[in-house]
């Protein structure tokens, strides 16, 4: 208790250093400083094998009798109009989604499904609650110390919205501590109690201390996403796009770092980039556990922010123009590939049939990106409560029980 202290006081301490540079014109200063934060915090390890918990189905149950597996793939920020099926796809339908696409051709699209919040986390915390986050005290998304307050100081463009709230005489709470109550009830608590293995993969965003990690709530193991680059950013396998206007994007840069942990063991650098990384994880998760009940919650990044290819998703783009749009249909590219690779592996365990895949974004598309088509044809981006900030792709696929594309015009909440 008393080494975690020390590190959240010189954590704060350099943090107000940096939020001093920036309002003294000295950013680069400031951005150092972030840096210099970020490698106190992190020790990262080499790459290292995930052994992943394989098992039978301990309720004596026939395979025809098993419940159905459940796989839910959530991507982050991921706009409405970057799937091929929805509006056309990126740069004019120059990146198709056929994987993605291919859930809703087998099974059912709804037309109108929203997210629950316009940012991710209490997005997510919905999702794995069944309730809005402000019933709990969730309404916000908690972000790393000094971030909001280094970009809330950096010079932006004064017509985009970001404003940062401060409040007297209101407890902030810890990075660590902020998240979704262990008293919360989650679908993977409630799956566990009915024999599934629940294993979680990528982000997490509801916190990691006072009950509130993934093995907290409900998931018997967990990769977790520990910061949030792609790959390191002199890899010679990346392609990066900085976008320079935004404060958000100039501070992810010096923050983060290229690094997950599994059960919340020490950090580790993953061995390729991170989509493809996660991708193969879920994959060895299907094959594992093959012949018991499982819940996979496979939480990618992509295609959120630090904006980073694979240079061969990259490289077979090369007739898109714009470079940050070549870069961000790369991600789509990967996150894509993805989701055939989580289809394929269920097909060659002979899953497919009676699992239910969802695939979803926890919000829509960000205006800061530089992209202003991302959620076309509506209006908004994430962190607004317009369409573009809340309308999102909703697909789900049950062979056994879902008949091929069906088309719900419902309102589905999250």
């Amino acid at each position: 208790m008393k080494t975690r202290s020390k590190w959240i006081a010189g954590f704060i301490a350099l943090a107000l250093l940096a939020s001093y540079a920036v309002w003294t014109g000295r950013e680069p200063i400031a951005l150092w400083l972030v840096s210099t934060m970020m490698e106190q915090r992190f020790n990262i390890g080499p790459p290292q094998q995930v052994v992943w918990s394989a098992g039978v189905d301990d309720r004596n149950r026939a395979p025809g009798e098993r419940p159905p597996n459940i796989v839910l793939i959530l991507a982050d920020d991921l706009g409405w109009n970057d799937v091929t099926l929805n509006g056309g796809g990126v740069a004019g339908g120059a990146v198709p989604t056929p994987h993605i696409d291919s859930i809703a051709q087998q099974g059912v699209t709804f037309t109108s499904a929203y997210a629950a919040n316009a940012s991710c986390a209490p997005s997510r915390a919905a999702i794995m609650s069944g309730r809005y986050g402000t019933r709990f005290g969730f309404e916000f998304t908690p972000t790393p110390p000094g971030m909001m307050q280094l970009s809330a100081l950096m010079p932006r463009d004064p017509a985009r919205l970001r404003e940062v709230i401060a409040r007297d005489n209101v407890e902030v709470l810890e990075y660590e501590d902020m998240g979704m109550p262990g008293s919360e009830i989650t679908v993977a608590e409630l799956l566990a109690e009915r024999g599934y293995h629940n294993v979680h993969i990528g982000k997490w965003h509801l916190g990691l201390a006072n009950g509130m990690a993934p093995r907290d709530q409900g998931f018997h193991e967990s990769l977790l996403m520990a910061s949030g680059l792609y790959l390191p950013e002199e890899h010679p396998d990346v392609v990066n796009s900085k976008q320079a206007f935004d404060p958000i994007d100039r501070f992810l840069w010096a923050a983060m770092r290229f690094a997950v942990s599994f059960n919340l063991e020490s950090a580790f650098q993953p061995d390729r980039y991170l989509t493809d990384f996660f991708t193969e994880q879920a994959v060895d998760v299907i094959n594992a556990n093959s012949d018991r009940p499982f819940f996979l919650y496979l939480a990618h990044w992509a295609p959120h922010t630090p904006l980073q290819a694979a240079r061969e998703d990259y490289e077979a783009l090369s007739h898109i123009g714009s470079h940050r749009e070549r870069v961000y249909g790369a991600m789509i590219r990967s996150l894509d590939r993805g989701v055939g690779r989580v289809l394929e592996a269920l097909e060659r365990n002979g899953l497919t049939d009676n699992t239910l895949v969802l695939f979803s974004s926890d919000n829509g598309g960000a205006g800061y990106i530089g992209l202003p088509e991302v959620n076309s044809p509506f209006r908004g981006w994430k962190l607004t409560f317009f369409e573009g900030g809340i309308r999102v792709p909703f697909f789900a696929k049950w062979p056994a029980r879902i008949p091929p594309f069906h088309v719900f015009i419902i309102f589905c909440y999250f």
